[in-house]
């Protein structure tokens, strides 16, 4: 059996799909692309695909993980362009590597997030950005289905920051001022989202936004703590299929005289 692992994308519109709605989407591109699948066993058999700490809904991401299991080997690439092909622009599989480490979801320690503040202006972001850093905690609510919680968001926050740059390639921001505030939170229990941390900036600085904050996860996976990083959770897989020794024979027929 074959796991390959893919990364992909929720862009524009379709950051306000689901997760149910991008699972549905996501089978349906299984079976356009006529993907070998491995099924689970049982009297209500489904595909084998291990999903990773998804983005909440209305939230969009260049960094979401999922991992399948195939009973044919296939080529990576090949395969992520044929499934990229069947799913709607906007959920669009960018990566795919074999997999060829264990614990995919044990690398995701943490996100980076951009946050779009429209009708917010620089200096007032900047302010807030510093009360909130200068805070030994910040204690927000969440309604639950057990009820309001009450928790610190400032301890999962390993960097918060006020950017004049825009970097999300699909959501640009409008013409119109806005401040641009670049996110690290580590994943935590109770989790720490960033409308937890706008909380927070509301309850230290009064800053309110006019309108819902335009929220994208740029990247997420083993954080640094030397270096304040998020890094690639593929890499070890590249790593590891870079190293593995070929066999005698590929390595034969690469050598031999044309």
């Amino acid at each position: 059996m074959q796991r390959i692992r893919l990364r992909y994308t929720k862009r524009g519109r379709l950051r306000f799909t689901s997760h149910r709605d991008f699972q549905r989407a996501f089978e349906r591109a299984l079976r356009r692309a006529e993907v070998p699948m491995a099924y689970s066993a049982g009297f209500t058999p489904h595909p084998k695909v291990s999903y990773a700490n998804a983005a909440p809904t209305g939230t969009g991401s260049e960094a979401e993980y999922l991992e399948i299991a195939l009973t044919e080997p296939r080529d990576p690439e090949r395969l992520r362009a044929l499934l990229d092909e069947s799913l709607p622009a906007g959920l669009d599989i960018v990566d795919a590597v074999e997999a060829r480490t264990s614990g995919l979801a044990d690398r995701l320690t943490a996100s980076v997030w951009e946050l779009r503040l429209d009708g917010v202006a620089p200096e007032d972001a900047r302010r807030a950005v510093d009360a909130f850093n200068a805070a030994g905690t910040v204690e927000v609510q969440r309604l639950t289905k057990n009820g309001v919680r009450t928790f610190d968001a400032r301890s999962a926050v390993a960097a918060l920051e006020s950017s004049e740059t825009h970097s999300s390639p699909a959501d640009r921001p409008t013409d119109q001022p806005c401040a641009i505030l670049r996110l690290v939170v580590r994943h935590v229990t109770p989790a720490v989202r960033p409308d937890d941390v706008l909380s927070g900036l509301r309850a230290v600085a009064d800053l309110a936004p006019p309108v819902p904050a335009a929220v994208t996860r740029l990247a997420q996976g083993l954080f640094d703590e030397e270096t304040g990083t998020v890094t690639d959770p593929l890499a070890p897989d590249r790593e590891a299929a870079a190293t593995e020794p070929k066999p005698a024979g590929a390595t034969a027929a690469a050598t031999a005289p044309a």
